[in-house]
Formats: structure tokens, C-alpha cells, sequence
């Protein structure tokens, strides 16, 4: 799939986006603060891949997510969707490009509201948008409701009346009913159970195949990124510190926070657990409110040198498809 989505016009393209927090005053008139949420992230997005972004809570993936249909209004930076800017366009003309790039919310639980039925709950964005008749919207939801596994008689119930993993197949089918083709999936699983989670992300794929859709996967669990994934970019405090295929950063990563985050992935088995690295990293991560100088992962990094500190490092290309933001990488994969 990697390589018919790189022969692919790109659908999605960032360039330098960048959310900012501003802080007010304390009591005592301390000057403005900034959250750097998101600082200067910068990716493409080819036709029919999945795109996955990974980090600790509170890297800013989620809100990466969220600005690039403005759900967040983005600071400054491009959002370049089939060409053209969505940064720039008015509310009106934001309608457009609802119906063409939706999201997946992360808990079922709460993205659903508990006072509509089923059938309301997949319906509204077909009336918002004026799909047809009454029985060409009922008869849309029959059909999404079978798409995503759930039989038409569940149309009548309440979100209480469902799992958790039926809800988020009810989400699913409310973000595929205006035949999108871009689907933010922000951790769509990370609330499940396990088992419930392998049927979801099974779900995706066939559904991906089946419509031609393209996805960002935005999760903090590579198991589940591995099993999705055509390409990663990994982010730390704001800002992407490595991107490359799924082979290439499972197999062949090159920052060290990225190793360190591939070191983290649980192992079933106890003889392959003990042939295993782990590395532990001192401390917590910084706060993006006064993130460090130079780049931002050396106050936990233990190769650290002066440079480090000094300067935030450039993407730097390892492969065509492979790139890292590190001073040392060449020394560390040698």
C-alpha cells in the first residue's frame, strides 16, 4: 500500500503548523506565557495510506489533529488538503471540507450523545447537509450500521445500551456517513479492551480497502501503530523528531527517544523478554510551557553533548522516505 499511496498525488500537506497557548497574567504581573502545544510540525499525506503520528501524553499529536480541521484554531503554519489552504478559509467554506475529512474521537463514552438515538446519532451530518428524504437518510444508517458490523435494530437504541467497542463502531459509521476521504482516527482504541481493540483496528483496515480511505492515526501504543501503519512520524514536546515507513522506524529508528519508545512495547515472551534492552529514561518530560534550548529531548537523553544544548537540530534525510532530527544519529546507528 506504501508504495501506491507514494505514486499518489499527496492529500494532505502541513507545513510549519504551530499552536501556541498565550498564558495570562498572574497576580503579581508576571509577563505572558506561551504552551507551545504545537511548533513548527510539518508532514504530507499520500492518498490511500495511514499516516501515524506516536508520543507520550503531551507531545501535541492530539492537537495536531485537531487544528488540522480546525476543531483548533492553529496559530500560524499551512494545511494544505487536495491543494488547496484551509487555514484560510472562512466558516462557510469550512462545510466543504467537513464532508471530506471527519474524526474518530478517542473515548465512545463521551462522543456520543446519550440523549439521541442511534439512528439521530449517525443521521445529523446527512440533515446538516441535506442527503435526501427521511427514508433515504433511515435507509443510509440501515446501511453504515451494516458496514461497521451492527445490525439495523440497533438504530432505535441509546449510546447507554451499547459496549464500549459498539459505540465506537457507531462512531465509525457517523464519521464514514458522508463518504469522506480523510478520517482522523484520534486513539480510537486506546479506551477499549484489548480484544475489543484488534477487532476495531480490523474493522479500519477492511473498511480503508473497501472505500479507498485515507487515514491519521493518532495513538501512544506502537503495538497497535505496527499493525496499522504505512508511515510514522514520532513527536516530542511539539515537535516531530523522526518520520519514515513502519519498516524503517521498527526496524531501523534513528532518534533516540524513538528507540526509546519501541523499548517500551510489552513482550509475551519470557525468553525474548530477557534478550530485550530496555531503556529507562530519567526524569519526566519538560513542560511545553518552558520547553529546554537546543533540542528538546537533551535534558533526558543520555547522549547528550554540548551541541545539543546549543541548537535544535535540522531534519536530516537517512533514506528518501527516512528522516531525523538529531545531532548524532550517524554516530548512534554506527
Amino acid at each position: 500500500m506504501l508504495e501506491q499511496a507514494i505514486k499518489t498525488e499527496p492529500l494532505l500537506t502541513v507545513n510549519h503548523l504551530k499552536k501556541h497557548y498565550p498564558m495570562k497574567k498572574d497576580l503579581f504581573g508576571k509577563k505572558n506565557e506561551v504552551v507551545k502545544a504545537v511548533d513548527g510540525v510539518s508532514f504530507t499525506v499520500y492518498k490511500g495510506e495511514t499516516f501515524s503520528i506516536v508520543g507520550e501524553s503531551g507531545c501535541g499529536k492530539t492537537t495536531t489533529g485537531m487544528c488540522l480541521n480546525r476543531l483548533i484554531e492553529p496559530t500560524s503554519g499551512d494545511v494544505l488538503f487536495e491543494g488547496e489552504n484551509v487555514v484560510t478559509y472562512s466558516h462557510k467554506q469550512m462545510k466543504k471540507i467537513y464532508r471530506n475529512m471527519q474524526i474518530i474521537f478517542q473515548d465512545p463514552y463521551s462522543s456520543l450523545n446519550p440523549k439521541f438515538t442511534i439512528q439521530r446519532i449517525i443521521s445529523e451530518p446527512l440533515v446538516i447537509n441535506r442527503y435526501g428524504s427521511k427514508s433515504d437518510i433511515r435507509d443510509r444508517v440501515r446501511a453504515l450500521l451494516e458496514l461497521v458490523g451492527l445490525r439495523p435494530e440497533y438504530m432505535n437504541r441509546y449510546p447507554h445500551e451499547l459496549s464500549g467497542g459498539q459505540k465506537q463502531r457507531v462512531g465509525i459509521a457517523r464519521a464514514l456517513a458522508l463518504n469522506p476521504k480523510l478520517i482522523i482516527c484520534d486513539e480510537p482504541v486506546s479506551a477499549l479492551d484489548v480484544s475489543i481493540q484488534a477487532q476495531i483496528v480490523n474493522l479500519l483496515k477492511d473498511l480503508q480497502e473497501q472505500l479507498g480511505l485515507t487515514y491519521i492515526f493518532i495513538s501512544h501504543d506502537l503495538s497497535v501503530v505496527e499493525l496499522i501503519s504505512d508511515r510514522i512520524a514520532v513527536m516530542y514536546l511539539g515537535k516531530i523528531v523522526e518520520q519514515g515507513t513502519r519498516d524503517e522506524i521498527f526496524n531501523n529508528p534513528q532518534h533516540p527517544y524513538t528507540k526509546v519508545l519501541l523499548s517500551s512495547i510489552p513482550v509475551a515472551d519470557p525468553k525474548a523478554k530477557k534478550n530485550r534492552e530496555r531503556i529507562i529514561l530519567k526524569g519526566d518530560m519538560p513542560s511545553p510551557k518552558n520547553p529546554p534550548k537546543g533540542c528538546h529531548f537533551h535534558t533526558r537523553c543520555p547522549f547528550t553533548t554540548e551541541i545539543c544544548v546549543e541548537s535544535y537540530p535540522e531534519h536530516t534525510s537517512v533514506t528518501s522516505t527516512h528522516s531525523v532530527a538529531c545531532h548524532h544519529y550517524k554516530s548512534l546507528s554506527s
